[in-house]
């Protein structure tokens, strides 16, 4: 089976390419190309302007008969987008540019025109020149006074251009560097010392912190090698004990003294039978030496009442 796509075909030994046939078309004939409009134009009929850069399906036409210097000129056939009126224009291989034919007026273009001015100027010194040798003279006169300001303009600059020579960049650019070293180690010693100082005000109040800590500690916990005796535990219970107060105590005082009792207790008064007065006051003063040393003893109400009952019985 053979290729779809084949780049070298098969001559026959017998072929002969004055066989065949050519086509003869027409000089004038006419193709069918895309294209942009190269200029401004505005349309003689409708009055439509169409810019430059508009796109059309435009037909093209060889010039007959016109040439410039061997190279053909085209011709282009454009409708207007408004009133479909045809629009001619050709080629300008002279001018570089596009010549307007019929249909349409090419719009003012300052650009062209002064370009098209200096042309003319140019043409005409040429012309009087070659007329008038006094004024080729001037001609020369003037150019040489140009080349000459042209050439102090270099001496000038060639002078400045040795005077910057002198200049040594390597000496600058090194202490340009040495400059920026220096400031850089200052700038490092004065980060150091910020940082050294911020360690050390950290550390003091640490140090802080940590005594008041260890003096907390040494008030809630004591020395224990200052206790010796084992019974020292026991007293210092009993000692914060004491140190501590009852609500009752707090509010309406103690009642351990006998002199704060005094007017709230009082003894009931009897007639004592007169044969046995002599008995009643030994055995009341017996009873109160008794119950004294108890009632000094007794630190809570609980242990006055008793003295109480006591003195009663003893009644």
């Amino acid at each position: 089976m053979s290729e779809r796509k084949v780049l070298n075909k098969y001559y026959p030994p017998d072929f002969d390419p004055a066989k065949i046939p050519k086509l003869r078309l027409p000089k004038d004939r006419q193709y069918v190309v895309r294209l942009m409009a190269p200029f401004n134009m505005r349309c003689r009929t409708c009055g439509e302007y169409i810019y430059k850069g508009k796109k059309f399906n435009a037909r093209k036409e060889t010039v007959q008969n016109e040439s410039y210097l061997g190279l053909p000129i085209f011709r282009f056939y454009i409708k207007c987008p408004r009133c479909l009126a045809e629009v001619t224009f050709k080629t300008d291989p002279q001018n570089m540019d596009y010549a307007m034919e019929h249909g349409a007026t090419r719009n003012f273009q300052a650009q062209k025109l002064l370009e098209e001015e200096e042309k003319r100027m140019q043409k005409e010194r040429e012309a009087e020149e070659l007329n008038n040798p006094m004024k080729v003279l001037e001609s020369r006169t003037k150019d040489s006074k140009l080349e000459m300001e042209v050439l102090e303009n270099l001496q000038e600059l060639k002078e400045l251009n040795q005077r910057q020579a002198n200049v040594d960049f390597e000496a600058m650019l090194k202490q340009h560097k040495e400059v920026e070293e220096t400031q850089k180690r200052k700038e490092q010693e004065e980060d150091e010392q910020e940082m050294k100082a911020m360690l050390e005000q950290a550390q003091n109040c640490r140090l802080l912190v940590d005594s008041d800590s260890d003096d907390e500690v040494t008030k809630h916990c004591p020395n224990p090698t200052a206790q010796t005796k084992p019974r020292d535990i026991l007293q210092e219970d009993t000692q914060s004990k004491r140190l501590t107060m009852e609500s009752w105590e707090c509010s309406l005082g103690k009642l351990s003294t006998r002199a704060q009792l005094a007017g709230l207790v009082a003894r009931r008064k009897e007639k004592p039978h007169p044969a046995l007065d002599k008995g009643m006051e030994t055995r009341g003063t017996t009873a109160t030496t008794s119950s004294l040393p108890a009632a000094a003893a007794a630190t809570s109400s609980l242990g006055l009442l008793g003295a109480y009952w006591d003195s009663e019985d003893s009644d």
